[in-house]
């Protein structure tokens, strides 16, 4: 009896483990790696992200945000397509733009052609926060 009652309590601690857990990884990309992540110093509240992401062709970046601002350095270049315009190179060595506001929607494109695509981001948000939400339609 014990033993059933020990296997019921370890069931709902994976269970509740779980239900908290799992929307933290369905929202991160498949590509990114995360390298590093701190605390801004003299900036209460707010932390720096560190990463690289990697989109092959076919991958598609959803529209979102950012709580904070982003940074975007291309290190190894591709072609995107945005719905409705024509391809787009973003060659290695450049930048996306300057710097992503916060809250303003971006991405939205998808992988065309033979090539990945790896970005350095560097992130600068709210802490405790999501490092991106998805743009809801």
């Amino acid at each position: 009896m014990k033993s059933i009652r020990r296997a019921m309590i370890c069931l709902a601690f994976v269970i509740l483990t779980m239900a908290i857990v799992a929307p933290l990884w369905a929202q991160d990309l498949a590509g990114r790696k995360e390298l590093d992540r701190a605390d801004l110093s003299g900036a209460p509240g707010m932390e720096v992200v560190l990463a690289t992401v990697e989109f092959r062709p076919g991958d598609r970046l959803t529209p979102h945000i950012h709580h904070g601002i982003e940074i975007v350095y291309i290190l190894e270049g591709g072609t995107i397509e945005i719905p409705g315009k024509p391809p787009i190179t973003m060659p290695a060595g450049g930048k996306i733009q300057h710097i992503i506001p916060r809250d303003a929607p971006h991405g939205g494109w998808t992988v065309v052609g033979d090539k990945t695509i790896k970005l350095l981001t560097v992130h600068v948000v709210d802490k405790g926060k999501p490092l991106f939400d998805w743009i809801k339609k």
